[in-house]
């Protein structure tokens, strides 16, 4: 069975912007590389891992939530729907093998934090978090800062510069 990655992140991005771009390869390398995504299931940076990972042979699971009137992503391989934003984000952390969190706002922010926090507090078994962009990389710098001083893990969620170091991050961790 193949393990999931999932991938947290803005539905603002269109085509051809450099985070929707990043995203798209992303999707595409990590099904190259043997794994299946799953996402939000809307637009941006959720579109475009999706995309990514059915052009590159792997599936890309939606979990969906019926409260902005969107429709899923046309790369959805496989759509499950959540009545509530929280019972979404578990299903999203359920499902994951590993997580990346690319560039987003509150939502994004949100999932970073409630799936660190599941790791933090072992109210799930660790799994791989990877973090890309400078705005995440500050706050898992400022994070670990706080984090150390109370004794806490502060390895739970790494930074990369590039989609390949996060693909090379989730094939050492996920190897079995």
């Amino acid at each position: 069975m193949k393990k999931i990655i999932t991938i947290f992140g803005s539905a603002k991005p269109i085509n051809n912007e450099e985070q929707y771009l990043t995203a798209y390869n992303l999707g595409k390398k990590l099904a190259l590389n043997g794994f299946d995504i799953c996402t939000g299931g809307f637009n941006g940076i959720m579109e475009a891992a999706s995309r990514g990972a059915v052009e590159g042979g792997g599936e890309a699971i939606g979990i969906t939530v019926n409260l902005w009137g969107r429709h899923i992503n046309e790369y959805i391989t496989r759509e499950i729907k959540c009545s509530t934003l929280l019972e979404r984000i578990d299903k999203l952390i359920g499902l994951g093998d590993g997580f990346v969190v690319l560039q987003g706002g509150t939502g994004t922010l949100l999932e970073l934090a409630a799936v660190w926090e599941y790791a933090n507090k072992d109210l799930m078994k660790v799994k791989p978090i990877a973090c890309h962009s400078s705005i995440w990389k500050k706050i898992v710098s400022e994070m670990n800062g706080q984090m150390k001083l109370e004794g806490r893990d502060t390895n739970l969620v790494k930074a990369f510069n590039t989609v390949d170091e996060i693909v090379a991050f989730f094939n050492d961790e996920l190897s079995d």
